[in-house]
């Protein structure tokens, strides 16, 4: 769940609140080894390979790949940054935040590019970044690696490389970083914490209590 989608989820304002941790930091890391050699396997190496990470939550995920890739091939893959703000449907309802630029350091066209986010929802975010790369250049080929598939689609979308399917309820939440998976949701800030909580990845509140294993946030 990136920095764009906290804004959007009732209440305004609110604060995630874990309720159960999916994927601990190494499961993460196992997770993204096992991606990055996914992807070196499918596309027979790293030649012409570019990994884009869509703002805010694939931009981690994208340099993480880069790294394992440099680390098992000896390759240095270029890694950008997309932000499909003006490219989605429901443009005027997102907030256009200015540290989610754009950035692609190379040229796009021929190249095997690798959409990388955190959590496959809907599918509209991956929509509107197909639209986007379009504006870009031509890629051979764009295949889509995401940490965590929660279902729930409204398009023919899915993804290529997949670090955990999570069955989840349409408004549950799932934070994820390179701490962790969370599943959780949003709580007003004055909600009290529970002094059986504790401290989950990424710093935030997560209950201790792990019942309920399903869900997250769009």
């Amino acid at each position: 769940m990136g920095q764009r989608e906290r804004t959007l989820v009732s209440p305004v304002g609110g604060v995630f609140r874990g309720r159960a941790v999916v994927m601990d930091a190494e499961d993460v890391r196992r997770a993204t080894w096992r991606i990055a050699h996914e992807i070196l396997e499918h596309n027979r190496g790293a030649g012409h390979l570019v990994l884009v990470g869509l703002q805010t939550g694939g931009v981690w995920i994208a340099s993480a790949l880069a790294e394992v890739v440099r680390a098992v091939s000896g390759t240095d893959v270029p890694v950008g940054a997309l932000d499909v703000a003006f490219y989605r449907d429901d443009i005027g309802l997102r907030p256009v935040l200015p540290v989610a630029a754009t950035e692609i350091p190379v040229d796009l066209g021929g190249a095997v590019v690798v959409l990388c986010d955190d959590v496959l929802f809907t599918g509209r975010t991956v929509r509107a970044a197909l639209n986007a790369l379009s504006d870009l250049g031509r890629p051979a080929v764009v295949q889509l690696a995401v940490m965590v598939d929660r279902g729930h689609r409204e398009l023919p979308i899915r993804p290529d490389y997949v670090g955990k399917n999570l069955p989840t309820r349409r408004l549950e939440m799932v934070d994820v970083s390179p701490e962790g998976v969370v599943l959780g949701d949003m709580v007003s800030p004055g909600d009290m914490v529970s002094p059986g909580d504790m401290v989950a990845p990424g710093g935030l509140v997560a209950s201790a209590d792990r019942a309920g294993l399903e869900g997250e946030a769009p």
